[in-house]
């Protein structure tokens, strides 16, 4: 198993000015979902996902998400499990991802995922 990509997720206010913020930037859309009020950008190798969703509640601080991306989410899942962490079991999310949420010590938000196999 090896991991292949970790990508920001940011909270952000409003999906539309934050993408025509980065535009200015030098990031382009790679994809964009407004009705999830989510997009991802890339600028040369790297991306970075703004997301209206993921701070739902106004009364919290915004939190970023960490998004990583192993090439095999099952066995990094029983790899994570082996070494003693109590992580949820995986779950297919809405958007088609096989994944697992988690938080370090501190409460920084890690997901973790790989596209589902059809």
């Amino acid at each position: 198993m090896k991991m292949t990509r970790i990508i920001p997720m940011l909270p952000v206010g409003n999906m539309p000015a934050s993408v025509a913020f980065y535009k200015k930037l030098g990031f382009e859309v790679e994809k964009r979902n407004d009705h999830w009020r989510w997009a991802m950008l890339r600028l040369d190798e790297c991306r970075l996902m703004v997301d209206e969703s993921i701070n739902v509640n106004a009364s919290r601080p915004r939190a970023p998400v960490l998004y990583l991306y192993p090439d095999d989410i099952a066995a990094y899942h029983r790899q994570l499990r082996a070494n003693g962490l109590e992580i949820p079991d995986l779950e297919i999310s809405f958007y088609g991802m096989s994944e697992f949420r988690m938080e370090d010590p501190d409460g920084n938000r890690l997901w973790i995922g790989q596209p589902e196999q059809a």
